[in-house]
């Protein structure tokens, strides 16, 4: 592992490669101690920044973390989760809400078995919620000592910038960190995310930096449809025969013949080049195995050549999405017709 970044301007330093978590539990790797030795492996490769959030398997990944870290090793592990998501029947039991955001910390820190989580993250904008009421509740957590800093996670430009004007005018703890997702494929986030990101100081710890398994290799012009439940619930996303994902098909191609080219795995050259970029502090790794773990491991002592880079650019030139899916987030300006129509009378 290389020398610790500076996590924005919080005085905390992290891993360039974080571990992320979603794969672990009932829609990935089911078996938990399989989970708790992959966590530990990472841990003792030099990763000190873990990622989760209530949603994934319901709970089951901060679980799962939790056993991980228990025994000594939490105290030197920067803990990420993040609440949003719906986790029940009730409408209540989701959101950005005071009242949800309240009650659900209790039950991350009872599932990580902590005291505190040191990174506590909006995982979605919800438009519908003042988010001032969404920093007054995080306020009033990072004051109770319940968690340390506050994040963001796919926020829009305005929105980050409107959180930061909030936390100034009103009194709140301001927003530290964004997460947004940020690859090959996806860098839509370097023309504006990235640059306000650096503009106020945020730690940016991105996600998906694989394109959710686009840039593993497996993705290759002439092969099967790879296996995977990501695609089993994102079909249209991940189907190679689909002509929306051409785009992405092709450059996966150019991009795989480019690494080999460069002495590298495609993966390899998919983490460097999102590290490579001055406003990321972390990519959040997933593995769901060891072998894919050892895979990721190093990419971040990797340094791009500048050649190397520009080749990327002609492949998928800078501030580009291949596909709209794979920004994450619609705002509901885009997504919701009835916003970008006048009434009929």
């Amino acid at each position: 592992m290389t020398d610790h970044r500076p996590f924005g301007r919080t005085g905390v330093k992290v891993s360039p490669l974080c571990l992320g978590t979603m794969m672990f539990g009932a829609r990935g790797n089911q078996d938990h101690s399989d989970s708790v030795r992959i966590i530990h492996r990472a841990l003792d490769a030099g990763i000190n920044f873990v990622d989760t959030a209530d949603v994934y398997s319901a709970g089951e990944s901060e679980t799962i973390v939790g056993k991980a870290l228990a025994g000594g090793r939490r105290d030197n592990v920067v803990l990420a989760t993040k609440v949003h998501g719906s986790l029940g029947n009730d409408p209540n039991e989701q959101g950005n809400s005071r009242r949800w955001i309240i009650r659900e910390v209790e039950s991350s820190l009872r599932r990580l078995g902590t005291d505190w989580i040191d990174l506590y993250q909006v995982h979605r904008p919800e438009p519908g919620t003042d988010f001032d009421e969404t920093l007054g509740a995080l306020t009033d957590l990072v004051r109770q000592g319940k968690i340390r800093y506050i994040g963001t996670s796919t926020f829009e430009p305005s929105a980050i910038v409107e959180g930061q004007w909030i936390a100034e005018r009103r009194g709140r703890e301001r927003v530290v960190a964004e997460q947004p997702p940020y690859s090959l494929l996806a860098r839509g986030i370097e023309r504006e995310v990235l640059p306000v990101a650096q503009r106020y100081g945020l730690a940016v710890l991105s996600w998906s930096p694989l394109a959710g398994g686009w840039l593993s290799g497996s993705y290759r012009r002439g092969a099967a449809q790879p296996d995977s439940s990501r695609a089993a619930r994102q079909a249209e996303r991940f189907d190679i025969t689909a002509p929306e994902n051409a785009a992405k098909l092709d450059a996966a191609e150019a991009l795989a013949q480019l690494a080999d080219e460069a002495g590298l795995t495609l993966v390899q050259l998919a983490l460097s080049f999102v590290l490579e970029h001055p406003a990321v502090t972390s990519a959040i790794i997933g593995p769901r195995t060891f072998e894919q773990l050892e895979s990721q491991l190093g990419a971040d002592r990797i340094r791009l050549t500048q050649d190397v880079l520009d080749r990327i650019d002609k492949i998928v030139p800078p501030g580009t999405n291949l596909s709209a899916q794979d920004a994450g987030y619609t705002p509901p300006a885009i997504g919701e017709a009835a916003l970008r129509r006048r009434p009929r009378s």
